[in-house]
């Protein structure tokens, strides 16, 4: 049994602990950090849980430092891996503006407006238009101002790493009043915000990525092939502004769903297109969650553009699987903040595996379709059936094949 140093007269007093009798109180309330306390001295809610259908449904909050409205958002699992929220851009207005020691970007919900960018002690600042779909990185500690070039309303989500540095500085007036300038992080050359299209293989898994500050409609891109969580699927990691937030951009055919798979906390699904839910689950689970009896700690959410899912809503490894639903393909934003499985624990130079795209059976820890748990076909294919969508899923990859234990490349 822990022991209880006492209190005396409202103090606590410590006391060591008699015979075997462990220190401490054994329980306790987890404290909250520098960037909790900051977002409540911020004067606006946050939203906590497993995801949000849509964050178009969360009310707005006046932000009086930002000169807008708006709601922080801290699914399970990302608490001190990085920071969202949703801001609205005053109609026919702007947002107060700022800098700040951390790396943020931006997808627009709604509207379409400008985003003015420049360094301290700089004449000219760089503007660019962006819209409904539009994605952007605001490079480290510079200064920029969002505006609303209509009379409606635009709402921009932020992702950012602001937990990391205010958890660790403890002081906001060093995040928000550093004179630094990352010239590194932004030049202020006219092209720096023109969208580029070329892809080349990221340095880390040679999976496809594109090295631009600016995409003009992430809805409707082009992605390249992919193959690596459903046939068909399709992705692409942006590269922005230096930075060390890490995301990509998926989809899933429509009729499809992809293999669940297992990583650590720090993911969440933004749903970009289409409509479709995602199953999670702790891996001590297993594979077979449902026929283990351990259907009541599967979470399921169900999201349309732009909801959230929070992948491993634990800590530890979490299964998770997307699945989608409509007749138009679903497409998906996966926010890492600086977490992402090529930074996994570990030496530099050790040898490391694309484990979330390789078989269990093989040494990963993906589902192939013919080892997951039956309820998740039967239930998928009810789904559509109810949503008149026709099942693209083949029959043959719900049969072990004969090579199946045959380690393969993903390549």
């Amino acid at each position: 049994m822990p022991h209880d140093p006492g209190e005396k007269d409202g103090v606590q007093h410590w006391h060591e602990p008699s015979g075997t009798r462990k220190a401490g109180f054994g329980e306790f309330k987890k404290q909250p950090t520098p960037y909790d306390a900051w977002m409540e001295a911020e004067g606006i809610p946050v939203f906590r849980g497993i995801g949000i259908s849509k964050v178009q449904n969360l009310p707005l909050f006046d932000w009086k430092r930002r000169g807008g409205k708006g709601h922080f958002i801290q699914l399970y699992g990302t608490e001190t891996k990085w920071g969202c929220y949703v801001i609205e851009v005053p109609p026919g207005g702007a947002l107060n503006p700022e800098k700040h020691m951390y790396e943020e970007i931006f997808l627009v919900v709604e509207g379409r407006g400008t985003t003015e960018v420049w360094q301290e002690g700089d004449k000219k600042k760089l503007t660019f238009e962006w819209q409904k779909g539009s994605m952007f990185s605001i490079p480290m500690n510079a200064w920029y101002r969002h505006v609303n070039a209509t009379s409606g309303g635009a709402l921009l989500l932020a992702g950012n790493t602001a937990p990391n540095v205010l958890n660790q500085l403890n002081n906001a007036d060093a995040v928000f009043d550093n004179p630094f300038v990352f010239r590194d992080r932004f030049s202020g050359d006219e092209d720096f915000f023109k969208p580029k299209d070329e892809i080349e293989p990221d340095p880390v898994r040679g999976l496809a990525q594109r090295r631009t500050n600016f995409i003009p409609d992430v809805i409707n891109c082009e992605l390249p092939l992919d193959n690596r969580r459903s046939v068909g699927y399709r992705r692409v990691e942006p590269a922005m502004t230096n930075h060390q937030f890490y995301f990509w951009i998926g989809q899933h055919e429509n009729g499809r769903y992809s293999k669940g798979h297992a990583h650590t906390s720090a993911a969440v699904l933004v749903c970009l297109k289409g409509k479709g839910y995602t199953y999670s689950w702790p891996e001590k689970c297993g594979e077979r969650p449902w026929e283990n009896g351990m259907a009541d700690q599967v979470n399921r959410l169900d999201y349309e553009p732009v909801g959230l899912v929070t992948a491993a809503p634990g800590g530890a490894r979490w299964y998770h699987q997307h699945f989608s639903v409509s007749k138009e393909d679903f497409r998906l934003s996966a926010w890492f903040g600086p977490h992402n499985p090529g930074r996994d624990p570990g030496a530099p130079g050790e040898k490391h595996t694309d484990y979330t795209a390789i078989d269990v059976n093989q040494g990963g820890t993906a589902i192939p379709y013919w080892m997951e748990d039956p309820y998740i076909r039967s239930e998928y294919e009810e789904t559509l059936r109810k949503n008149g969508v026709d099942c693209r899923m083949d029959e043959k990859w719900y049969v072990k094949a004969d090579d199946a234990d045959t380690t393969k490349s993903v390549v």
